[in-house]
């Protein structure tokens, strides 16, 4: 019996998208998390219909942080699309200012977060909204803080002998990720911020 035998060592190491498995990784990490957000909300809403205490519990939270970490939040989807482009044209110079600009914009995201919590009105263990507060921007804060870590590692390896090949693969990935981190926060922001004043 005559055994085909194909020579697969011209096949490229690495794709960008849907063609390679981080992605779909990716992409059910989104899911899952996006299920626990809605789950979040859902919960949220549901004791502010029950709770008769609620509505003198739910303090309007202070609009001045959380503004500004939604703006620049939003306004970083840009370089975000740049650095996806960059790194499908597998161009290191733009994919390393980039991931730069990114690492810096999550720094200061962070920075934000933190005085969003030094600022709430509502401590964690007040009362089932101020739970609930507490719960969802931390949720939101740890996704905030690891796709930092991972931006701000990504950046470093592009900065060595290692930042070819598979690399801009990565950083097409983690640009995929952030999307979902600001798309995930605007209906937070919206129920958090918005709700408790109509």
């Amino acid at each position: 019996m005559a055994r085909i035998v194909m020579d697969v060592s011209g096949l490229p190491t690495y794709a960008f998208g849907s063609c390679v498995t981080p992605w779909w990784g990716t992409f059910s990490f989104c899911l899952l998390e996006g299920t626990g957000f809605a789950l979040g909300i859902g919960g949220y809403l549901y004791l502010a219909v029950t709770n008769d205490h609620w509505t003198k519990d739910a303090v309007p939270l202070n609009l001045v942080w959380s503004a500004l970490f939604t703006l620049i939040l939003v306004v970083s989807a840009l370089p975000n699309l740049l650095i996806k482009r960059a790194a499908m044209r597998e161009s290191l110079r733009s994919v390393r200012l980039l991931l730069l600009v990114m690492s810096l914009v999550g720094l200061v995201l962070i920075g934000l977060r933190i005085m969003e919590f030094s600022t709430l009105p509502v401590g964690w263990s007040d009362n089932a909204y101020g739970s609930f507060v507490w719960l969802l921007l931390g949720l939101h804060g740890v996704h905030v803080l690891t796709d930092v870590a991972d931006t701000l590692v990504l950046a470093v390896l592009m900065f060595t002998r290692h930042g070819t090949g598979k690399r801009f693969s990565d950083a097409e990935d983690n640009a995929f990720y952030w999307y979902f981190v600001v798309f995930s926060w605007l209906p937070l922001y919206a129920v958090l911020y918005w709700l408790p004043r109509f």
